[in-house]
């Protein structure tokens, strides 16, 4: 006599692709949060901001100053003091396009509140919002600049130094400042290769070691 034919067990089967499915699904949303949490976040869309590469432009020279800074570094501040005046001189004349690169690689000496990112992504909001003073707004944050392995500003702060800077804080830029709008872009920025460390400047393609004297580190490099 035959024996009888085993009957599919259609429930098993079912159970065993939900959990695949179920797999899949976690996997999926696992890789995204992950994208998510590495990607740039909202971009600033503005026609001083270049979305690729992160950098706020000034001027409209054919030599270019690129300087990489973060707002917590003390030597960042110590360039500006010395050769920001003479940067600013040859914007205006119309001899350099100046392109500055917020990064925020100094989160970590800021007792967890990320103010090197913070700082950033305020920045990047006020040259949006209002770039005739975003120049005035970075030279603020400097003569403002907290102490490494301090708290850093708060957001409050940071939007007092904007408005005693001549921005105009209008309701939505003062938002922007204090959601971080752009915190996971100015996380996603990095320094040009090469580099060891902030502030990086580049004239004209070339990195060049900063001695805080702008004639030697800047002027004389001109074409």
């Amino acid at each position: 006599m035959a024996a009888a034919k085993g009957k599919t067990n259609w429930f098993a089967i079912w159970i065993s692709v939900a959990a695949v499915v179920v797999v899949v699904a976690v996997g999926a949303l696992v890789v995204f949060m992950n994208n998510v949490a590495s990607g740039p976040g909202e971009v600033p869309e503005a026609s001083n901001v270049d979305q690729s590469s992160g950098a706020i432009s000034f001027g409209t020279g054919t030599d270019t100053v690129d300087t990489y800074i973060d707002f917590m570094c003390p030597y960042c501040n110590q360039f500006e003091q010395t050769e920001g005046d003479e940067i600013q001189k040859l914007v205006a004349s119309g001899d350099v396009t100046l392109n500055v690169y917020p990064v925020s690689i100094l989160d970590r000496l800021s007792q967890g509140t990320e103010y090197s990112s913070r700082a950033a992504s305020a920045m990047y909001s006020v040259a949006v919002a209002d770039p005739a003073n975003s120049y005035a707004f970075l030279q603020a944050l400097y003569a403002n600049q907290p102490a490494e392995n301090s708290a850093g500003l708060t957001d409050e702060q940071i939007v007092q130094i904007a408005r005693d800077a001549g921005v105009d804080v209008t309701p939505e830029l003062e938002e922007s400042i204090t959601s971080h709008e752009y915190l996971q872009f100015a996380k996603s920025r990095e320094l040009p290769e090469g580099s060891t460390g902030t502030p990086t400047l580049v004239v004209n393609g070339t990195i060049v070691p900063v001695t805080y004297d702008p004639q030697a580190d800047i002027v004389d490099r001109l074409s």
